[in-house]
């Protein structure tokens, strides 16, 4: 996730990856919606069968290599993230799961792109696709960051395993259960878009790149599920093994935070923490991560979240330390919400619009 800065008085917002951030102590968590779990339309034994494909070991052995020493901390257009990039598109073809952008992985990311005087080289998103079985127009795209920090000049590496190796690993993941439900001729009625993007760090580059260039009409986007950071226990719950901070998925469509909310409360009974998603939150989650960029085109998101730690932006992100079995619950239920989405008759309504700031 991006650091920011408040420029008090002037209202504006500046990106600093060398600034560190203050976390503003939130308030306590909003209550949820109690949702109407027969609303949902997927068939219950289809879902448990993949969600129980997902498991923590796996994560964890994908984990290890993304945030290991060899990528560098996979700074953007490094030859680190470079050579992740190369690894998750190494997964997607063992998988075999196809090419997301017109027979290439790649999505080219100009340095030209970029803020003038950055010196970052050119980089790429990765991207893979699934492509759907009724309704293959309409995509419904899965992100996550696969860039971090770098390392220091003193050679010590970044590893960023909660950010955003958590949420890319989980993406690899929720990709192997939706290939294996099209191999046994269960694949998703709509086209899912696996976008793992480059620049997020440096002021969410990849995402706005693709939202401004998408290879899949935005109109056709049901919504986007961003997964950043994950892997987690913050300070305000260092004893719940039970927790994920959900943001922005009332924001835009009522439809989409009534199944997310309903998928959660059928298959799990996850603390859905909505503390962040509040009106003025003074810690601007909601804005700072690759979502947002779908939010403007007015695409509605949910944001997965386990909040800021001591390791953050710090050579303490390390695979070690990442809690595997929350990791794995979280990953669950991102994709059997991608899977209800899916699968289900109609998308979501958007009946609200974003007002960018």
């Amino acid at each position: 996730m991006k650091k920011y800065f408040a420029l008090m008085g002037l209202g504006l917002i500046a990106l600093s990856c060398n600034e560190s951030k203050k976390v503003v102590a939130p308030a306590a968590p909003s209550e949820p919606v109690l949702i109407d779990v027969t609303a949902l339309e997927s068939n219950e034994n289809d879902v448990r069968k993949y969600t129980n494909t997902i498991t923590a070991n796996e994560l964890q052995d994908m984990l290890y290599v993304f945030a290991g020493d060899d990528f560098e901390g996979r700074n953007t257009g490094d030859p680190g993230q470079k050579k992740a990039a190369a690894y998750l598109v190494n997964y997607y073809k063992k998988l075999e799961v196809a090419p997301g952008n017109k027979g290439d992985y790649y999505q080219i990311v100009p340095k030209t792109f970029f803020r003038k005087g950055s010196d970052l080289n050119d980089s790429e998103n990765v991207l893979a696709f699934i492509e759907g079985s009724e309704k293959p127009e309409e995509v419904l795209v899965l992100s996550a960051h696969l860039d971090h920090v770098g390392m220091d000049s003193k050679g010590n590496v970044f590893n960023g395993a909660d950010d955003d190796g958590s949420g890319t690993v989980a993406l690899l993941e929720i990709a192997e259960a939706f290939k294996q439900a099209v191999k046994d001729g269960k694949g998703p009625k709509r086209s899912i878009l696996f976008l793992h993007v480059t620049g997020e760090e440096k002021g969410l580059y990849g995402s706005r790149f693709y939202s401004e260039n998408p290879v899949y009409p935005l109109a056709n986007t049901i919504a986007d599920l961003n997964i950043d950071m994950i892997g987690r226990n913050d300070d305000a719950h260092l004893e719940d093994n039970n927790y994920v901070y959900l943001i922005g998925s009332d924001k835009l469509s009522t439809d989409l935070h009534n199944v997310s909310s309903a998928v959660n409360a059928k298959y799990f009974d996850i603390n859905l923490d909505y503390r962040y998603n509040v009106k003025n939150e003074p810690n601007r989650f909601y804005y700072r991560s690759d979502h947002y960029n779908f939010a403007k085109k007015n695409v509605p998101i949910i944001f997965y979240f386990n909040g800021t730690h001591e390791d953050y932006h710090k050579i303490g992100d390390t695979p070690d330390k990442i809690n595997y079995p929350l990791l794995e619950k979280r990953t669950k239920l991102v994709f059997a919400t991608a899977w209800e989405l899916a699968n289900r008759k109609d998308r979501p309504v958007v009946d609200k619009a974003e007002k960018e700031e």
